[in-house]
């Protein structure tokens, strides 16, 4: 899929200009926000301070596979130590060239730098933990994504956020699944048209939540592919976050919209330590507000997103119906942190399910090399 960057564009991992992102907006006054804070309009849209009073993602771990993350001043508190899939990065994962990763990681959970100062992710004290496994200005294979997710069973994550589709092969499919029978909730994004025509790899895996996108109006974002595995849409035009070298980035795309989900499903598994990833899911699409035709479909899925009904609602738990969580994927216990618990929701659940995916590396061809296309048309304005 394509991304971009602050004012402009992230390129995409085609031949696309280079990325043009805006400089860090300097420091203002106390009680003044920042400028970047004002341009994120889907903190009001989706009531994000509302929400982040029940829960702000303490104690969870998402994992993004990326471009890498920078360890930018209104993220570098919630940054992990992570790794590196392919040459060129800094061992640690903390390094991004593209803009792309830090963007995900920055809509998932930013804290800013107070006094509203600096962007705001959707779960600001959850750990980012980042995997460089796509290359700026090229294209990730499907085993680098496969590699990333065993990395972040292995490595205690809790959700994994996934803003590319591609193809597919023996060892990823392997390693969603090992994901998902890990307990992991797994966000993917569907595609961007026109580069997209249908629902793209891994978003398609059943179990995974996948993710389209609106625009500022709360309509279906004309960018963003539709199907019948769409479960929920979130936010996915003009989407400001942050970037390399401290700077900012504005995006359009699915790829947005996957780390808002992610970031939502981080603060329901803070607030529901016990919850497993998939009536984490079924909260997510039995609580989205419905739009389009009555009930699911092809271009909403359930519908967007509702960050405060999510974690406050009396959702029972699934039974007979999901699109996003199948049956026999985990426990069905009801909602509900114990009384104390502060949602520690980062465990080392994927160490017994690691020794099962490591050995899927045969059996399928890799039909296509994994990209993140189509997130935004090139640059066209600056600040």
């Amino acid at each position: 899929m394509f991304f971009v960057g602050l004012a402009i564009t992230f390129s995409a991992l085609t031949a696309l200009p280079p990325p043009t992102v805006l400089a860090a907006p300097p420091l203002l006054a106390p009680n003044d926000a920042a400028p970047v804070r004002q341009e994120q309009w889907h903190i009001d849209y989706l009531k994000m301070t509302k929400a982040q009073e029940i829960s702000r993602g303490q104690g969870v771990v998402v994992a993004v596979p990326d471009t890498g993350v920078d360890p930018h001043p209104d993220l570098r508190n919630n940054l992990l130590a992570g790794t590196d899939i392919i040459p060129g990065g800094d061992g640690e994962g903390r390094k991004d060239l593209d803009s792309h990763g830090t963007s995900m990681a920055g809509l998932i959970a930013a804290h800013g730098q107070g006094q509203n100062l600096g962007a705001l992710g959707i779960a600001p004290e959850a750990k980012i933990l980042p995997i460089f496994d796509s290359p700026p200005g090229g294209e990730g294979a499907p085993d680098d994504l496969a590699q990333s997710i065993e990395y972040a069973i292995a490595n205690g994550a809790d959700v994994i956020s996934i803003s590319s589709v591609g193809g597919r092969s023996a060892r990823l499919h392997q390693a969603i699944r090992g994901a998902l029978d890990a307990d992991i909730v797994v966000v993917a994004g569907v595609g961007n048209l026109p580069w997209d025509q249908s629902i793209g790899y891994p978003a398609s895996e059943e179990g995974v939540i996948a993710v389209g996108g609106i625009g500022r109006d709360g309509l279906h974002a004309a960018i963003s592919v539709t199907g019948q595995k769409i479960d929920v849409v979130a936010p996915a035009v003009d989407i400001y976050s942050t970037s390399y070298d401290g700077k900012y980035s504005k995006g359009t795309g699915t790829s947005s919209a996957t780390a808002i989900v992610a970031g939502a499903a981080a603060l329901i598994r803070s607030k529901y330590p016990y919850l497993p990833a998939r009536e984490v899911a079924h909260r997510l699409t039995a609580t989205a507000v419905d739009k389009g035709a009555p009930g699911r479909d092809d271009e909403y899925g359930y519908g967007v997103i509702d960050l405060v009904a999510a974690l406050t609602a009396d959702v029972p738990p699934l039974g007979f119906e999901s699109v996003s969580a199948p049956a026999g994927a985990g426990s069905t216990t009801t909602a509900g942190a114990l009384p104390g618990d502060e949602g520690s929701g980062a465990t080392a659940r994927g160490l017994a399910t690691l020794g099962v995916i490591l050995a899927a590396g045969v059996g399928w061809a890799v039909v296509a090399r994994r990209r993140r296309r189509g997130d935004d048309p090139p640059p066209r304005i600056s600040r």
